[in-house]
């Protein structure tokens, strides 16, 4: 039987274009999130899409300790353009003992910064869409994905540990799941259109072809 997926909580700190896509996304995918950002009217425009809102100074420690942001899983800080703004609230952060940091950078050179003062991971929005960021997050067996227009997508993952023993048949995940196998690599090898008799092995990776919901439901193995 599939597992649940697991509910997890983020704080998003910055709701321009990128924070507030990759919150909605996170709240799409069944999970808490708290907005932050200084922009009263900008949090009050997302108050009824998002979890929380809160708009606050976040190189404040008080002002982070007071929403008690150590007890989020994950804390994306989506700052903008103030370089400034996004160092002093990573290391805000860092002193509270956020679990993990993940910053947006506007340029190779705020990404080497921003590791340096603490941050687990650093992002640059040209390359990692707030789409693909939110699945990188919720779903741990991601590797990479293909867009097919705005709603269609081909999606890599490793093998969920639940598939391995279990044949194509079995799982049937075209009519659970409304994905479609279309490749698997199996040993270095590539297997397109597997039949429905392939069973997985551990170290497997398949393609799947489906709606970006659609896919987003395979969590549900992980």
């Amino acid at each position: 039987m599939p597992r649940k997926k697991q509910k997890q909580e983020f704080a998003v700190i910055g709701l321009g274009r990128f924070g507030s896509n990759l919150s909605r996304k996170l709240v799409e995918r069944g999970h808490t999130v708290l907005g932050i950002d200084r922009n009263r009217e900008l949090v009050q425009s997302l108050a009824d899409e998002l979890t929380q809102v809160v708009a606050m100074d976040t190189t404040d420690e008080d002002a982070l300790r007071a929403v008690d942001i150590a007890a989020f899983d994950i804390v994306v800080v989506a700052i903008g353009s103030s370089l400034e703004n996004n160092l002093m609230t990573t290391l805000a952060l860092k002193s509270l003992g956020v679990r993990r940091i993940i910053c947006k950078a506007q340029n190779q050179k705020q990404r080497v910064a921003l590791l340096a003062i603490g941050a687990d991971e650093v992002i640059l929005p040209e390359q990692d869409s707030a789409h693909r960021l939110a699945y990188t997050l919720t779903m741990p067996l991601f590797i990479d994905q293909i867009a097919m227009g705005e709603r269609y997508s081909i999606t890599e993952l490793k093998v969920p540990a639940s598939f391995v023993g279990r044949s194509l048949r079995e799982l049937d995940l075209r009519h659970r799941y409304g994905v479609t196998v279309i490749a698997i690599e199996h040993h270095g090898e590539l297997i397109i259109s597997p039949s429905a008799d392939y069973t997985f092995e551990p170290a497997d990776k398949l393609a799947v072809l489906g709606s970006n919901e659609r896919v987003a439901s395979l969590s549900e193995f992980f």
